[in-house]
C-alpha cells in the first residue's frame, strides 16, 4: 500500500512515502479491560536524513551568487587565505590556474553554513571556458576541495553533475558540517547543483500554471522510498530555454548515493491533423507504367 504525505509549506511540494504500512496501536492503561493482553506495536519510522518540517522553501529556492565587491570582508579574506590551497589542487587538475585571468563568484548556499563555496572561471572566448566550483571550511574542521566542472570547454571526466568525484566531494563537505547541522532538503538538493556548475532555480508553485513558459516543469518533491533514505527532485528553470530535472537519491544517514540531470520532459503535445487537398487542387495522374517491366 502506498501513502502520500504533503508538506503544506509557502509552496506546494510533495512528500511521498512508498511502501506504507498499517500501524496498529493500543494504549494499554488497565490490563483488566484489555482480556486479550495486547501489545502497544510502535510506530514504524523510517530513517530519512532531512526533517520534513524544513525551513520555509522561499530561502532555498535558488541560490545566491555575489561578485567579489557583493561578499562580506570576512568572506574575502577566507579566499585570499585559502588561495595558495586552491591554485595547488586546481594545477592536480591540471586546469591552469596560473595561466591567464581567472574570475570567482560566491556560491551562497544556507543549507551547508559551515563552508563558503565559489566558483571560478576563465574565459578565452568561445569554446574555450574553465570552470571549476571551489569548497572552503569556515573552521578548522575540513579541507579546501575543488570540483573540475570544465577545462576549455570540456568537461574532464563525465559531466560534473552526475560525476562520482562531484558526489564523492560533496558527501565529504556535508561529513564536515558536523551533526549538528540538519539543513533543509530543497536547500541541501540547491547546493550540490550549485557546487556543480548550475545556478539553479526552483519553479514556484504560482508559475505551475504558466505551461508554455515552463512546458515539462514541476514543483519540487521530496520521496521517502520504502527502505528509508530520500530523493529529492526539482525542476531547474534558470536556462529558460531548457528547464532541466535533477534527480539526487540519499541513504537513511545522508550520503548521496546518485545524482541525474536531464532536459525537463516536454508535457504538452500538438495534435497532428491529417493533411488535406486544396479544394481546387488537380488530381495526380499516376506514372506510366513501363511495358519492358
Amino acid at each position: 500500500m502506498e501513502r502520500s504525505k504533503f508538506l503544506s509549506l509557502a509552496f506546494a511540494v510533495t512528500v511521498i512515502v512508498y511502501g506504507g504500512v498499517p500501524v496498529v496501536s493500543q494504549t494499554l492503561q488497565d490490563s483488566s479491560a484489555n482480556p486479550l493482553n495486547l501489545k502497544q506495536v510502535p510506530e514504524i519510522v523510517r530513517p530519512t536524513p532531512f526533517p520534513l518540517n524544513s525551513a520555509p522553501l522561499e530561502t532555498a529556492r535558488s541560490i545566491e551568487v555575489r561578485s567579489p565587491d557583493q561578499m562580506t570582508q570576512r568572506d574575502r579574506e577566507l579566499e585570499a587565505d585559502a588561495e595558495a590551497s586552491i591554485g595547488e589542487k586546481a594545477g592536480f587538475a591540471d586546469l591552469g590556474f596560473n595561466e591567464g585571468k581567472w574570475n570567482y563568484k560566491q556560491l551562497v548556499c544556507p543549507a551547508l553554513p559551515n563552508h563558503m563555496f565559489l566558483r571560478f572561471t576563465r574565459n578565452n572566448g568561445a569554446g574555450d571556458i574553465s570552470v571549476f566550483s571551489v569548497s572552503i571550511p569556515r573552521g578548522n574542521e575540513g579541507r579546501v576541495r575543488i570540483i573540475p566542472i570544465q577545462r576549455r570547454g570540456y568537461s574532464l571526466f563525465s559531466p560534473a553533475p552526475i560525476n562520482a568525484l562531484t558526489i564523492s566531494a560533496f558527501n565529504h563537505v556535508r561529513a564536515e558540517e558536523g551533526s549538528d547541522s540538519v539543513p533543509g532538503w530543497l536547500g541541501t538538493g540547491m547546493c550540490y547543483a550549485a557546487l556543480a556548475g548550475a545556478s539553479p532555480q526552483a519553479l514556484p508553485i504560482e508559475e505551475m500554471a504558466e505551461s508554455n513558459r515552463y512546458p515539462g516543469a514541476s514543483a519540487p518533491a521530496l520521496e521517502i522510498p520504502k527502505q528509508g533514505g530520500a530523493i529529492i527532485r526539482f525542476t531547474d528553470v534558470a536556462p529558460l530555454s531548457k528547464p532541466m530535472q535533477w534527480t539526487m537519491i540519499f541513504n537513511g544517514k545522508g550520503k548521496l548515493l546518485k545524482a541525474s540531470h536531464a532536459p525537463a520532459s516536454i508535457s504538452a503535445q500538438k495534435e497532428i491533423q491529417p493533411s488535406l487537398p486544396e479544394p481546387n487542387a488537380k488530381p495526380v495522374p499516376p506514372s506510366p507504367v513501363d511495358p519492358g517491366r
